[in-house]
This record gives C-alpha cells, sequence and structure tokens, in this order.
C-alpha cells in the first residue's frame, strides 16, 4: 500500500522546429518543386510520459514521412540523452505535402547516407525529446473519442465501364481514386471511413495543459499555394485546440500534437456534393475548426487520473516486396526507351516504377509498436493505411479505445488489404503499393497480438 501511495505519474512535452530551407524541394506530388515561401512553420511534437517504473516517448513531426534510418538515427541519439531505451520511443510523421521529404528515395532500399534535411531532423528530433524530459513534473491524464464525419470521405469509388478505369499498366481497374466531382459514372465508395477522433490528454496536477494528442484518420487536406512550406491542418488543429483549452503562453508551453490515424483511402473531397471553394489555407482551417471542436467537447466530461500503467512493445517484422511480372518489365523496358507510345497519363512514371522494384530487395523488414496507457490501446503502422486495417485493429484490441498512428518509424508506401487490391486503383498499382498483398493481413494479427501481450 505504501508503494502504491508513492507512485507518481510524471508528463512533459516540447515542440522542436523542423523547418526547412527555402528552395528545398517540395514533396507529395508526382513533380517536386523548390519551395518559394513558408506558410507555417513544421515542428516535431514530443510527449514523454512516465509512471514511475516505465517511460515512453511519442513524436509527431510536420513531414510527408520518415524513413526507418531518420527515426532509428533520432531515437539512438535521444536514449543517449535521456536514458529512455530507443523501443519505448515512437515517431511518426503527418503526411503534410507541403513539406521536405524524410523518407528515402527508393522506399524499400536505404539510401547510403542521410540527406541534409534528413541529419537535421534527426538533431532536430532528439533536441526535442531532451527537452520533453527536461520539463518532466507530477502529472493526471484522461483519454476520449468523438466523432466527426463531415470531413472524412473514403477516395476509392466503383465507377460505370470507361476511360476513368483505365491504369498505367495496360488494364483497367474496377475502382478509380479521387473520380471527377459529379460524375455520372460514380457507383459507390470502395471502402469505409472512421469518423472517430481519438485523444489523450495530459495536464499537471494542479489542472495547468501540458498536452494533448489526437487521432484522425484524414490525408492532408491541402488547398495551398503549391510553392510554400506548410505543417497542413495538423498544425492548424495543433493551434486551435491551444485556444480552446485556454493553454496559450503558458511555462512550459502548452503542446498540441495531431497524429493520422489509417487514412490511406480516405481524404477531405466529397466527389457527390463537392466543398465551396475557399481561399488558400481557408479549407483546412474549416477541418482542424470542425476537429478541434468535437475534441473540446468531449475533453469537457473526461476523467483524469492521477496515475495510471504505462507498457510499450516492440517487434520487426519482415513481409516480402511486390516483384513485376516478366510481362510488366517487357512493357516498362519498351515504354522507357521510347519504342511504345504511352497512352496513359502516368505509363512513363509507372514504368520507371516498375524496373525500380524490379531490382528492389526481396524483402522488408518494419518496426511496429504498440502501447498501453491505462485501457487506452495505441498502435502502430509504417505505411499509408487503409481505414479498414485500422477499423479491424480497433475491434479487436483487449483495449478500448485503441487507435493507430500511421507512418510511424518508417515510410513504404500505401497499405491496402487483399480485398482492396482485387479492385485496382492508385493506391493498389505496383510502385504505389510495394510489399506483398497480405501485408496488411500479417500487420494487424502481429499488432493485434502485440496489444494482448501488454495486457500481461
Amino acid at each position: 500500500c505504501a508503494a502504491a501511495e508513492e507512485r507518481v505519474f510524471r508528463a512533459g512535452a516540447a515542440t522542436s522546429n523542423i523547418t526547412p530551407l527555402i528552395g528545398d524541394l517540395v514533396v507529395g506530388g508526382f513533380d517536386p518543386q523548390p519551395s518559394k515561401h513558408i506558410h507555417d512553420e513544421l515542428h516535431a511534437r514530443c510527449l514523454v510520459l512516465d509512471d514511475g517504473a516505465t517511460r515512453i516517448a511519442m513524436v509527431v513531426c510536420d513531414n510527408l514521412s520518415l524513413a526507418r534510418e531518420v527515426c532509428d538515427e533520432a531515437k539512438e541519439l535521444a536514449s543517449k540523452a535521456t536514458g529512455i531505451p530507443t523501443n519505448r520511443i515512437l515517431i511518426s510523421a503527418t503526411h503534410t505535402h507541403s513539406g521536405v521529404s524524410g523518407r528515402s528515395q527508393r522506399l524499400l532500399t536505404p539510401d547510403p547516407q542521410l540527406s541534409t534535411y534528413q541529419q537535421f531532423l534527426v538533431r532536430r528530433i532528439a533536441d526535442g525529446l531532451v527537452r520533453a524530459v527536461n520539463n518532466l513534473e507530477p502529472a493526471r491524464i484522461g483519454w476520449g473519442v468523438g466523432a466527426e464525419p463531415d470531413q472524412v470521405f473514403n477516395r476509392r469509388w466503383y465507377m460505370k465501364p470507361g476511360p476513368d478505369l483505365a491504369n498505367p499498366f495496360g488494364g483497367v481497374d474496377q475502382v478509380r481514386m479521387n473520380p471527377p466531382a459529379k460524375s455520372p459514372n460514380l457507383i459507390e465508395p470502395a471502402g469505409p471511413t472512421d469518423p472517430q477522433v481519438s485523444f489523450l490528454s495530459v495536464q499537471s496536477r494542479d489542472g495547468r495543459p501540458i498536452a494533448l494528442l489526437a487521432n484522425y484518420s484524414l490525408h492532408y487536406v491541402g488547398g495551398t499555394t503549391g510553392s510554400a512550406i506548410s505543417a497542413d491542418y495538423f498544425a492548424v488543429f495543433a493551434d486551435r485546440i491551444q485556444q480552446m483549452l485556454g493553454a496559450d503562453r503558458l511555462d512550459p508551453p502548452f503542446v498540441g500534437m495531431m497524429s493520422n490515424g489509417t487514412s490511406g483511402d480516405v481524404n477531405n473531397n466529397n466527389v457527390l456534393h463537392p466543398h465551396p471553394k475557399q481561399p488558400p489555407y481557408g479549407r483546412m482551417r474549416i477541418v482542424a475548426n470542425a476537429v478541434a471542436a468535437e475534441v473540446y467537447r468531449v475533453h469537457q466530461s473526461i476523467e483524469f487520473h492521477d496515475w495510471v500503467p504505462l507498457g510499450m512493445t516492440e517487434r520487426e517484422l519482415t513481409v516480402a516486396s511486390r516483384k513485376p511480372t516478366p510481362e510488366m518489365v517487357a512493357r516498362a523496358k519498351r515504354l522507357v526507351a521510347g519504342e511504345q507510345k504511352p497512352d496513359h497519363a502516368r505509363d512513363l512514371a509507372y514504368a520507371n516504377r516498375t524496373l525500380d522494384m524490379e531490382t528492389a530487395p526481396p524483402e522488408v523488414t518494419m518496426v511496429l509498436q504498440a502501447i498501453r496507457i491505462g485501457d487506452l490501446g495505441i498502435a502502430t503502422s509504417p505505411f499509408e493505411t487503409f481505414t479498414e486495417t485500422g477499423l479491424e485493429i480497433k475491434q479487436r484490441s483487449p483495449w478500448k479505445p485503441t487507435f493507430t498512428i500511421e507512418l510511424a518509424n518508417g515510410a513504404y508506401g500505401y497499405l491496402p488489404t487483399p480485398e482492396q487490391h482485387r479492385l485496382g486503383g492508385y493506391e493498389t498499382w505496383l510502385g504505389t503499393n510495394r510489399v506483398e498483398i497480405n501485408a496488411s493481413r500479417k500487420m494487424t494479427d502481429a499488432l493485434v497480438n502485440m496489444l494482448e501481450e501488454l495486457k500481461d
């Protein structure tokens, strides 16, 4: 009894600026362009929790995605400075399309050395974690789940037969990503959405907000000025929830965090009833304000705990890489050599991706993590993960609630389910998806087993 009374739960948070230089390439599309402006700064947002026996750290970076090597080096550096074991540190990316890439040029093959910006990311992520540890103080923690269904739309649609379904491999798909708005050929979405917005909140013993980490299964929103750096709606949410919680200008500063859930097939485009046109950055403000308002509403009635147990487990999972058929390779070589005329806008791009996958390593080994915070569960995925996978993890997890943070501890492209693979579409194309067709099942089973292990 005396030992139980002495337990102290502590939390600390900090941000670290990771804004790239003007002139660095803005990634997210097929043709990266040099940035010409910084609309808003990018950050690594760090939260450290300590139950007196276990200390864990979670980082959310404003970046498209991060190579495993970037995450590994940042963890090593932070671990040496703070004593937190590397397998107790989670590092994820938000997937903003208005930043400079932290991932490898060939996603399944590590670059020979980190780029200048990747090295900068390593140092700044580690610095943020050191600062969060320096800010540790007695705290209490709570969590909750709301719903904001009006901002999430499955972007894969069944279409009537026609040119909309052609793919860059000379074939025909059953579904199309981001079809034309109000198209008469639309039938129905090919998958679900997850409207839940989950969050955990930490505050000092006297009620001062320390940090709030949220999770929403929505791709980036966009609507930027193209060549400008921006953290997208993720950062707007962080700023808005800070305002709603009355957490401005605190010492230490409050840290708002929005992690990306399983949003590989979900965006903010309503193709049946398109949103009214907005000025640059206007749409992301609408989305962030709506999600923050729902979090704030639920936050008013959550229970805060003076102490909860923490648990975290890490496992490596190896899956096969996906290889092109001999016919696909032959066609790609003809396209690249100019011996075959392209008949799809992305024929040449995917011909190059096909040849790249032919020489990719035969398998990839990824890091998976599972976290238990009281009765809350968190899983990780290093992919742009389909919502169906996230919903299955929530349903099968022994912890209620549970959410999944995607693009965590690495970046290996899209992860459709086997069922979605059969439908085709952009997310399933070789070179967009790079791992075996059953990879989502193997990952889901591993994560559920890891969450089960945390019961012990």
